[in-house]
Parts: structure tokens; C-alpha cells; sequence
């Protein structure tokens, strides 16, 4: 996994020593809520390079502050990517999420030759998605009860994509 630079973040390889903090992070009642329900020990597996799947750890200012986390599927007539970001809360609110989305968009895009990158999110995640739309997603739909919340509830998602020459 190469060194990934956006304007503020720097994008590198999760460290086993990494697992930990991404974990706390997740925990956190203003990140988990808007994430499926996370399992202990499931960071460290999908951190921990499963195929198909890529992960970086978010620094700024040497601090790990959050993750992101991609999908490549591999069949030839429909190769895209997945993405997911989080930021440890005290973070939001400055531009680093539309920066961290920017810079992994970037990666898919042009290093590794992807023409069109998704996100499915909670639907009532406001912030996340104009975070997404100010880096060029757009809104595809709604997928209703698509995901099962923390509390055990289904709830809907909103799909957004992004197509190579919509990355602003």
C-alpha cells in the first residue's frame, strides 16, 4: 500500500498497532451510530488486508484520526470501487473527511484505473453526505432497510456515486 497525500491527510498502511485506536474510534457514539453494528475484533480483520479489500490509516499531524477502507470488485465488465470513511469525532467539522475521500478517489481513479467508485451510507447521515457530494458523488437512491443499525434496527441507505470526470 503506497503513502497516499491529500491536502491536510496522509493516507498509509494500517499497522497492527493501528487496530486498537481504529476500534476506539468506531466505538465512539458519534461515529458507531451511523455504522452497521461492528463486532469486537472485526477492525482487525478487515484491517488486516482480506483480499479485494484495501485499508489506510488517517493521519494529520502524526495523529491517527480515522480510516478508510475500499472494495475493488474484480469482475472485468463491472470493475468499481467500494469506499468507507471514518473520523475519530473531535475531527469533524474541518474538512478532513472531504479531504480523506478526495485523495482515496484519487488512488482508485488514476493509480489503480477505476471509472466509477460508490458509497452506500445511513440515509439520515446529513454531514456524510455533503461531505461526499462536495468531492463529486452524487445521489443514485435510497435502499431501503438495506442495513441493520447498532440497536438491531434495519434501516435505509442512500447510494452515492462518482464517475471519473465528476471528482471535483
Amino acid at each position: 500500500m503506497p503513502l497516499l497525500y491529500g491536502t491536510t491527510v496522509t493516507l498509509r498502511p494500517v499497522t497492527a498497532e493501528d487496530v486498537g485506536r481504529l476500534e476506539e474510534i468506531l466505538r465512539q457514539p458519534e461515529v458507531g451510530h451511523w455504522l452497521p453494528h461492528y463486532e469486537p475484533g472485526q477492525a482487525q480483520r478487515e484491517f488486516a488486508g482480506t483480499p479485494g479489500f484495501g485499508a489506510f490509516a488517517i493521519d494529520v499531524q502524526a495523529q491517527l484520526i480515522g480510516g478508510a477502507q475500499y472494495y475493488e470488485e474484480p469482475a472485468r465488465d463491472y470493475r468499481h470501487a467500494t469506499i468507507d470513511v471514518f473520523l475519530d469525532y473531535a475531527w469533524h467539522g474541518k474538512g478532513l473527511g472531504a479531504d480523506t475521500v478526495r485523495t482515496l478517489a484519487r488512488h482508485l481513479l488514476y493509480d489503480k484505473g477505476h471509472h466509477r467508485l460508490s458509497i452506500s451510507l445511513n440515509a439520515g447521515n446529513d454531514k456524510a453526505v455533503r461531505t461526499y457530494q462536495r468531492v463529486g458523488f452524487r445521489p443514485v437512491g435510497l435502499m431501503r432497510q438495506c442495513e441493520r443499525g447498532p440497536d438491531g434496527e434495519w434501516r435505509d441507505a442512500m447510494l452515492l456515486e462518482l464517475l471519473k470526470r465528476d471528482l471535483q
